[in-house]
């Protein structure tokens, strides 16, 4: 009972924050956006911002991904709980067939559960890769002297 209700909890904040890194992406592709809509076409910094879009449009799949995972697995988790409660309940009637069902379902949408939180995670992993990519090459470009 006790583990579906911290894991719930722990899946609820993953979700938070991931929401809250769509939205910098999001902030982040509209400022790339604007500063490569006022270069011409043939200019050196053009691809630079475009390749920036690209990498932005992937991370922001990564992280949809995740978000799907992580609200799959905080479902799961809570439907963990509730099958936990009617098994409970079952075994107090001393219903052991209808327990066992539920005590087989309670396992596998828990597996489920920990498994699509263990994707999201490694979802979340790569979009901070990506992240990190993309910090490291706006240093170098704010690095280059500027052309007056």
């Amino acid at each position: 009972m006790v583990a579906p209700a911290l894991l719930t909890n722990a899946c609820s904040l993953l979700a938070l924050g991931t929401a809250h890194r769509i939205g910098r992406v999001i902030d982040t592709t509209r400022n790339v956006t604007a500063a490569r809509a006022a270069l011409a076409a043939d200019h050196p910094e053009f691809i630079r911002y475009s390749r920036r879009l690209d990498q932005l449009q992937t991370r922001g799949k990564l992280l949809v991904m995740a978000l799907r995972n992580f609200y799959t697995a905080l479902g799961a988790f809570a439907a963990s709980a509730l099958t936990a409660i009617m098994g409970s309940a079952l075994a107090a009637y001393d219903l052991q067939k209808s327990f066992h069902v539920a005590a087989a379902i309670g396992l596998a949408v828990g597996a489920l559960a920990v498994w699509t939180l263990v994707v999201g995670c490694i979802l979340m992993v790569r979009e901070t890769r990506l992240a990190i990519q993309g910090m490291n090459e706006d240093i170098e470009l704010a690095r280059l002297p500027k052309d007056d």
